[in-house]
């Protein structure tokens, strides 16, 4: 579904990363561990397509990617259910209705409420509500347990679940202590270029 042939990115003529090389296919969970700094979230917007490698081959085959970063690309001013609307409606494939995704993720209570005013962690179920809007096969995940609490972090693991048990893929950054029990999980450990 998603390989990489020794792919690289160069900032200022330095390797962010060292050479990367994986192979996920459909029901895999490719968990990229390393110390802070060392290119975890660049190798994900690389994945995605944000950035280009500077060298290697990258090689989707996915029907669909969905991306989840640091920036939640929530819109303040909109309601918990006003963002997952226009989520559904511009990017969404699911026939899910909205209001059946907000309670699966948590967030019934404050669901009129506007973005700007939810917690670190009700922003963070808001953002990953998106990934059940969509069939997308390939979920690209950076740091998707960070601000949520235990009944937060069971969520994504159950999110998880479901979605490679149906057939999809994940690649996941975190540094984390947390690591989701899959069966198909692979672990790779993200070195920095300057290591190189």
């Amino acid at each position: 579904m998603l390989s990489a042939l020794k792919i690289t990115l160069e900032r200022y003529f330095q390797p962010v990363f060292q050479p990367v090389s994986f192979d996920l296919e459909a029901g895999g969970l490719l968990l990229v561990t390393g110390a802070n700094g060392c290119g975890k979230t660049t190798l994900i917007r690389v994945l995605t397509g944000v950035l280009h490698p500077s060298s290697g081959r990258l090689s989707n085959r996915a029907r669909g990617m969905a991306y989840v970063g640091h920036y939640l690309a929530i819109k303040d001013d909109l309601s918990v259910i006003e963002n997952l609307r226009f989520a559904r409606d511009f990017i969404g494939t699911s026939e899910r209705r909205v209001g059946e995704v907000i309670h699966e993720v948590g967030l019934d209570r404050v669901a009129e409420q506007l973005a700007r005013t939810l917690s670190a962690g009700q922003r963070k179920r808001c953002a990953l509500a998106r990934l059940l809007l969509s069939k997308n096969e390939l979920w690209l995940l950076d740091e998707p347990y960070s601000n949520l609490d235990q009944e937060g972090v069971a969520l994504v693991d159950t999110m998880l679940t479901r979605h490679l048990e149906g057939g999809g893929a994940c690649v996941l950054a975190t540094h984390g202590a947390h690591r989701p029990a899959w069966r198909g999980t692979h672990d790779y450990e993200l070195l920095s270029g300057a290591a190189a």
